[in-house]
């Protein structure tokens, strides 16, 4: 089989195919043949060497999949061979067949487009959990997401109208329409101050910032919040520049993040939250393994709270046969051309979904 390397951490030039022996699956595990598999900032980050636990090179980066298990492990009883399932891997998914622990696995129906549904194991369960699992937001208040025009500012929107919200977007100026399609209020960022606009709001803020790219945007978005509001910091895309790793923004992220967290600490009627959706499996076995060696290629994580996955992985799909969401494919690029598609996200990303189809 093929499968994607990070060979060393830098930008998409360190991204090369190799080929392998075929995964077999240990106990608790499944072997499944991959239909799907996301590019994201996530997995740029991740490449570049900022993403919180990566492991050390050389290892398959992507987040998630969409595929059909073939092969069971020992003692797996809930699925089947055949069935088509959705995985969160954190890294090991850009390959032709990956082993995934069957709890971590949800079932994926036949009839839907596998590169859709690749949309809910990650995106829109980020901006489902960011609003229902960690903001508990209600109906009527107001929600400011910084990034409106990336995948998961989109899939915030959706979710946000569906769940009866005020949302406001911070966009570039090219992006305002496409943010103001969705229903919600956009504020170019580059050219007007986010912060004094939802000052003057009715309780002179928001009830809820949701902030993906962290550092001393983090400062500004808590100040945003009106009593009783909460920022939810989930990412710290900040620390990327031209998709390499940027030391003195990492040290700024911090510093902000320090800051934020200790005026939440003095400020009772304000909360700073954080969201990873994610848990870190306790093991590092996705390296290049021995020739001839049949050892499984495990994936780097999974789903924090499975039970939770499960539940709103059954509401998102709930959702898209109902055509109340839109999850939206950009592109679908074969796995040889994984370099490629990361050179995309800078471009593409905002259009939709960037896929890579073994």
């Amino acid at each position: 089989m093929k499968r994607v390397i990070v060979d060393h951490f830098g930008g998409p030039e360190v991204l090369r195919i190799v080929e392998d022996d075929d995964p077999r699956p240990g106990p608790g595990e499944v072997c499944v043949r991959v239909l799907a598999a996301g590019v994201s900032f996530t997995d740029a980050q991740l490449r570049a060497g900022t993403y919180l636990g990566v492991p050390k090179p050389p290892f398959t980066p992507g987040y998630e999949l969409v595929g059909v298990v073939e092969e069971l492990g020992p003692g797996c009883s809930r699925l089947r061979e055949g069935d088509r399932i959705g995985a969160l891997t954190v890294w090991g998914a850009d390959a032709e067949r990956v082993c995934v622990p069957e709890a971590e696995a949800v079932q994926v129906p036949e009839n839907l487009d596998p590169a859709e549904v690749l949309n809910l194991v990650f995106t829109y369960m980020t901006a489902y959990q960011l609003l229902h699992r960690v903001a508990r937001v209600k109906s009527g208040e107001t929600v400011l997401v910084h990034g409106a025009a990336g995948r998961v500012g989109t899939a915030v929107l959706e979710l946000g109208a569906q769940a009866g919200l005020h949302m406001y977007g911070t966009a570039s100026a090219r992006d305002r329409a496409a943010v103001e399609r969705l229903g919600a209020v956009a504020i170019d960022y580059r050219n007007e101050d986010f912060l004094a606009r939802v000052r003057e709001l009715p309780g002179m803020g928001v009830d809820v910032v949701l902030d993906g790219l962290g550092g001393a945007l983090s400062v500004r978005s808590f100040r945003a919040l009106r009593p009783g509001g909460r920022l939810v910091v989930y990412g710290h895309y900040a620390t990327l520049e031209h998709g390499h790793k940027n030391w003195r923004r990492w040290a700024e992220w911090y510093a902000a993040t320090g800051t934020v967290w200790f005026w939440s600490l003095l400020s009772p009627r304000r909360q700073a939250l954080a969201y990873r959706i994610q848990k870190l499996h306790d093991h590092h076995r996705q390296v290049l393994p021995v020739a001839g060696s049949h050892e499984a290629l495990l994936v780097g994580g999974g789903p924090r709270d499975p039970r939770w996955f499960r539940e709103d992985f059954g509401a998102l799909l709930g959702l898209l046969r109902e055509g109340k969401i839109h999850p939206v494919v950009a592109e679908r690029l074969p796995l040889s051309e994984a370099r490629h598609a990361h050179e995309l996200l800078e471009s593409s990303a905002a259009k939709g979904k960037l896929v890579l189809v073994p």
